[in-house]
């Protein structure tokens, strides 16, 4: 399927990007090469194979959550330059 000047120029404007006369001949190419490679797989036979989120066979490492001791929020603030409450207080960034 070969992708003419015309498909390519609709194409750029529904992206909304401007080409140059040299890179309409380029892109032509290069999408007719796409969808070509496209084609090739579309027409394989993968009905015996299972499908894959990864291609290694890989599983999380999960730790066991585990309960201790954590800091008091005094003890958490008490380096804290400037706080409100139980809260740090940043300089306000948006009006």
């Amino acid at each position: 399927m070969l992708i003419d000047k015309e498909t390519i120029k609709h194409v750029a404007h529904l992206a909304r990007i401007e080409l140059q006369p040299n890179e309409l001949e380029k892109f032509s190419a290069q999408l007719h090469d796409i969808l070509g490679f496209i084609d090739k797989l579309s027409r394989l036979d993968v009905t015996q194979v299972s499908p894959t989120s990864h291609i290694l066979p890989i599983s999380n490492v999960l730790r066991k959550d585990k309960l201790h001791i954590s800091l008091t929020p005094e003890k958490a603030l008490e380096n804290a330059p400037c706080k409100k409450g139980n809260f740090f207080s940043v300089p306000k960034i948006l009006e």
